[in-house]
């Protein structure tokens, strides 16, 4: 038993480390678009995420994943303004939650434009589905 443990990965994002087999990881979810698969979305009401990942956070939220389109399933592909749309939303919030959560902020997005700009304000993980 005790060499396998030895051989499960750790893995680093932002400024923590998951020792994958130690124990069970908890992403939070900030569904931002207004039609959000799970039907919370948030829209740009910053206030209202930023509170939502506070207290995601102090439940035992390891990881807060924040997503600005809706991938349930029938939604259309997207256009230049859905890509617009998704980086008005996202960007704000992940720029706001990298001042004031301690965990690392995950990006849900499929595009590469989303995911680098992201990375620039404050995400440091793609959740790319």
């Amino acid at each position: 038993m005790e060499q396998s443990k030895s051989l499960l990965a750790t893995t680093r994002i932002g400024g923590t480390e998951f020792r994958w087999g130690e124990r069970t990881y908890v992403m939070g979810i900030c569904n931002l678009s207004p039609d959000s698969f799970s039907g919370d979305g948030l829209g740009n009401d910053i206030e209202t995420v930023v509170a939502q990942a506070k207290r995601m956070v102090a439940e035992g939220a390891d990881i807060i994943d924040v997503g600005g389109e809706s991938t349930r399933p029938g939604t259309e592909s997207s256009s230049t303004d859905d890509f617009d749309s998704e980086l008005r939303l996202v960007i704000p919030t992940i720029e706001r939650l990298a001042s004031e959560i301690p965990v690392p902020i995950s990006i849900d997005t499929y595009k590469s434009g989303v995911a680098s700009r992201a990375l620039k304000a404050g995400a440091a993980m793609i959740n790319d589905i």
